[in-house]
């Protein structure tokens, strides 16, 4: 039997935040265990029920981003993403700056939100498709190479086949399963990815992946390929 996805909302607009309540807990194998509608009642309630998802806004009273810095800071294995308005790319950049493994806007339908949610749950990463092709549109040259450049030339055989199984949205264990390795070692392995790819996290590797590959990213089909600015 599936496990069941425990989820905290924090929102300070209470029929918003009742409403994605709602829609979340019609869905078959998600719990809502927290709706709560500022950042000291989320990390308590955090601390207190360690859901497995916490989905923040980012504009609530305390800060969003604050917030789910703290909150990763001390609960690594709670998967926190940004449910907001904000399309922003300052506040992108902060959310996963701040180590947010999404960031949903709220204009999503139900059902696309509970397979985010069940996505996020997996070990996955999730950007709303306008700010994944913002992203890569504004995305710097790296090192000073060409524009076309994205480090993923330096992988390894074995570094690229776990970058396209993270591009359609595995976790680490899924990653372990279909390549016959640990979850530790996909560990060591995303590590080194990072690095050569010269991003911050999970998201924007992935993405980097789809502009490369035309990878199927977020569950969907890939967006028209991206040139880099220079």
């Amino acid at each position: 039997m599936a496990r069941t996805i425990r989820v905290v909302i924090a929102d300070d607009h209470p029929l918003y935040r009742d409403g994605v309540a709602r829609t979340l807990s019609q869905a078959e194998g998600i719990e809502i265990v927290g709706q709560v509608g500022c950042a000291a009642e989320t990390e308590a309630v955090v601390r207190e029920l360690r859901p497995d998802v916490a989905l923040l806004d980012i504009s609530m009273p305390g800060g969003g981003v604050r917030t789910a810095r703290r909150i990763l800071a001390a609960h690594p294995e709670v998967c926190v993403a940004m449910l907001t308005v904000s399309e922003d790319g300052d506040d992108v950049k902060a959310a996963l700056d701040a180590g947010a493994h999404g960031y949903v806007l709220k204009g999503i339908g139900g059902a696309d939100l509970v397979r985010v949610v069940r996505q996020l749950a997996g070990g996955g990463a999730y950007v709303s498709p306008s700010l994944a092709a913002r992203m890569l549109r504004s995305r710097p040259a790296r090192g000073g190479a060409g524009p076309d450049r994205s480090g993923i030339e330096d992988l390894t055989k074995r570094e690229e086949d776990i970058l396209r199984r993270l591009a359609r949205g595995l976790s680490n264990r899924e990653i372990g399963g279909e390549t016959g390795l640990r979850e530790k070692t996909v560990k060591h392995y995303m590590t080194a990815i990072l690095h050569k790819l010269a991003v911050r996290n999970r998201v924007e590797a992935a993405l980097l992946a789809r502009e490369a590959w035309g990878c199927r990213v977020n569950g969907r089909p890939p967006a028209p390929r991206l040139r880099q600015s220079a």
